[in-house]
């Protein structure tokens, strides 16, 4: 069976309110997910749609494919650096909480990564985007711990 994961995520003020938006589409059937953050980047949204798509599918031995607008998701996937900068144990790079919670999906899953271009009329990669700006803005939005204590850590709060 093969499995299509359109993801897209969104913050307004980078770093400001955020979300991520998902389309899943198998065998005929789909389903949507998001979720909205309080505070955090647009490259943690990108990154939390892909994972939290992984993390949806109920087994793995799928022929699974990522659909994403993320140069910044894609590319770490598809030229190797993710797993470079794993060996080099993440150093001076961002968002380690989140690129450490893919690794697992990736090798459990094996998904192949296509890139889009975003706000280019492709019709899942424009729900995902309006999923992803409707969920940053509702009321009940999450905290993104690591993002916020990290900040904290910084002084920038």
């Amino acid at each position: 069976m093969q499995i299509f994961i359109y993801t897209d995520g969104s913050a307004r003020g980078n770093p400001g309110p955020g979300g991520y938006g998902v389309v899943l589409e198998a065998q005929g059937k789909r389903k949507e997910l998001s979720q909205g953050f309080r505070l955090t980047t647009n490259n943690r949204m990108e990154l939390l749609a892909v994972i939290m798509g992984l993390k949806s599918l109920k087994s793995n031995g799928h022929e699974v494919h990522i659909v994403s607008d993320s140069k910044y998701v894609v590319d770490a996937i598809n030229k190797g650096w993710l797993f470079s900068w794993r060996k080099k144990g993440f150093k001076d790079k961002k968002n380690v909480d989140l690129w450490k919670m893919i690794i697992p999906e990736l090798e459990k899953h094996k998904p192949t990564f296509h890139w889009v271009k975003g706000h280019n009329e492709h019709p899942q990669n424009e729900r995902c985007d309006a999923l992803a700006v409707a969920a940053s803005k509702e009321k009940n939005v999450l905290v993104d711990h690591a993002f916020e204590d990290e900040r904290k850590d910084k002084g920038l709060f």
